[in-house]
């Protein structure tokens, strides 16, 4: 074999989501179905609900008296590959609402009796040969034939409430995945065992970050000493980026009285994402006189604005907050980090003319890619995420809808940043610009945000007095390059798989004695490091040295330094690094002055 040949990547497999494939759409809406029918062949008792395509699968709903285990899974999967083989075609019947009431009530089915209640005419059928039929939309594939019996998997089965509503009937939820090819699923296995030795759930935990307690409460983290200081040093990277660049610090309370969010229209339209109000007795609570958790810090900026009668001069004002918000998340839908209850956005609201709005639209860009360059995050595009004109979830004018997302595109436009529209993305009070991040198991996040907002001026009638003395209204733009802490944490905890970069680990170095005679000479230089900004520590185990050095690795510490008699007479470190491995003895100033540096530049070292 040549040495080209040797050097040769495999080609990476794409695994496209089913929004991107018309015909994964209809393979996994058909193998939705397929499982279906093989379920209610084996379980006659078991009642289905809904059963839609997800990013890279689908699940089915099931009422059903008996749980169902992983051998169950195995014989529906088994089944599954009857009915493909029994070539039934997959045809489509228009049918009236009579008429489908009618088969429905035949078949004793009252789930579909209430989602037949909310479809829209034409009513339409899917059969799968003369054997098995639900109502459904589509699309579906023309022949069961036409499923890849190789590619296919049934993944897990989870609880579910029906309509997602915790006061209604508990389902059972089986997840599956279907590709056009055994090569596709192969790959989407391959990146599932990855995702879970990445999990920031179970790495979190290992490397002593953070936990969740019951008492405490689902989605309300709890962060250990060292998951402190990494959250503090993400905080400190951005404030200090923040006052480089010209924005005013502020704290504002976790709670406020509901008028607040009236005026903003977040208890018009988020009331149901939101902690319920906190009322003194029941005639206030009628009146809806109360304080509520805040899901939001953009109110209480603008209280902060609107204190003083602002002059042209003082603008742009910029406000930041590591604002800790609250949101009602159902708790189906919280996971680890990244979908909490309570979480810290790195908030900032900006006040400016409309005159300064491109160019303070440009660096705040400017800020998030720096950022993004320092937490060495690459694999980003931005998404132009607008209203829906067809949605009455908006609130403003068409006007200010309309500059708003003009700023936005034009911003991406003069960048080249890769980009893409999304619309329907916009927050309810203006469009952003969300910057989506790949990671390495190709999977995308939200991070970074930036919101236009003619809005809420609006709404809260904030004024500045203008160069020819008039009262004019500002415009204002949120911020948030983080997004927030604790999925921005969970995030890096994959895409990194626990190993941070240098200047985020928190334990950066870890000195390693060989025997108790050298403990004082290896604790000096733990001072030494600590007094120069490094976070380092001694291993006083008394361990051989090979466990020393494996409960590092296992610890993920980027540098070890053994000490043992030669580096003592010495005044050296052996210096192994997770990023080099070994670099051998260096003499202890050099390693001090290489510490810094890395540290300083965010760099290795």
């Amino acid at each position: 074999m040549s040495a080209a040949e040797e050097n040769q990547q495999p080609e990476k497999i794409h695994l496209p989501r089913t929004s991107e494939s018309e015909s994964l759409k209809k393979i996994r809406h058909t193998a939705s179905h397929v499982m279906a029918m093989a379920v209610q062949k084996l379980f006659p008792k078991a009642q289905v609900t809904i059963g839609p395509w997800i990013d890279y699968g689908f699940y089915y709903d099931f009422d059903s008296p008996e749980p169902f285990t992983e051998k169950d899974l195995k014989a529906i999967k088994k089944e599954m590959v009857k009915i493909i083989r029994q070539k039934l075609p997959v045809v489509r019947e228009e049918v009236s609402r009579e008429e489908a009431e009618r088969r429905i009530k035949a078949i004793q089915e009252p789930y579909k009796l209430e989602i037949l209640e909310g479809l829209e005419e034409p009513i339409t059928i899917y059969h799968l040969g003369d054997k098995w039929w639900d109502l459904c939309a589509g699309p579906h594939v023309e022949n069961t034939a036409d499923l890849n019996p190789d590619a296919f998997d049934l993944e897990s089965v989870a609880g579910a409430y029906w309509r997602g509503d915790e006061t209604k009937a508990q389902l059972q939820r089986i997840y599956g995945t279907a590709w056009e090819t055994p090569e596709q699923l192969a790959e989407y296995k391959r990146r599932k065992e990855e995702a879970l030795k990445r999990d920031h759930r179970k790495l979190g935990k290992e490397l002593g970050l953070f936990i969740f307690a019951d008492p405490v409460g689902p989605g309300l983290p709890l962060w250990t000493p060292k998951g402190t200081i990494l959250r503090s040093l993400l905080e400190d990277f951005l404030k200090q980026e923040q006052l480089k660049r010209g924005y005013l610090p502020v704290v504002t309370p976790h709670i406020a009285r509901i008028d607040l969010f009236k005026t903003s229209g977040h208890w018009q339209k988020y009331k149901e994402d939101m902690f319920p109000m906190m009322a003194e007795d029941d005639e206030a609570r009628a009146h809806e006189q109360g304080f509520v958790l805040k899901p939001m810090n953009c109110p209480f900026h603008i209280q902060i604005y609107k204190s003083e009668l602002r002059s042209y001069r003082e603008l742009p004002m910029r406000l930041a907050e590591f604002g800790t918000v609250y949101r009602y998340e159902q708790s189906g839908e919280l996971g680890g980090l990244t979908r909490v209850r309570g979480f810290t956005v790195d908030d900032s609201h900006l006040f400016v003319t409309p005159e300064q709005l491109d160019q303070e639209f440009l660096n705040v860009v400017d800020l998030i890619l720096s950022v993004f360059k320092s937490l060495q995050l690459k694999n980003f595009r931005a998404r132009l995420s607008f209203r829906d004109p067809n949605s009455d979830k908006y609130i403003g004018s068409d006007e200010a809808w309309e500059k708003s997302e003009g700023a936005i595109r034009r911003a991406a436009e003069t960048l080249g940043l890769p980009h893409f529209e999304g619309i329907g993305e916009a927050a309810f009070y203006g469009p952003k610009l969300d910057f989506i991040f790949q990671d390495a198991l190709d999977r995308e996040w939200q991070l970074g945000t930036v919101q236009v907002d003619y809005n809420l001026p609006e709404r809260f009638e904030l004024e500045y007095v203008a160069e020819d003395g008039s009262r004019q209204r500002p415009v204002m733009i949120h911020r948030a390059p983080f997004g927030s802490l604790e999925r921005l944490i969970g995030i890096l905890i994959e895409e990194y798989a626990g190993d941070f970069p240098f200047w985020l680990a928190p334990i950066q170095v870890r000195l390693l004695p060989v025997g108790a005679e050298q403990l004082p000479f290896t604790k000096v230089v733990v001072a030494q490091m600590q007094a120069i900004g490094i976070r380092a520590e001694a291993d006083t185990s008394n361990e051989r040295l090979g466990k020393l050095i494996r409960n590092a690795e296992k610890d993920k510490i980027p540098v070890m330094a053994v000490v043992g008699a030669k580096e003592v007479a010495a005044n050296a470190l052996s210096i192994r690094t997770r990023a080099s491995g070994e670099l051998g003895a260096i003499p202890v100033p050099e390693v001090l002055e290489r510490l810094k540096i890395a540290n300083d530049s965010h760099g290795n070292f």
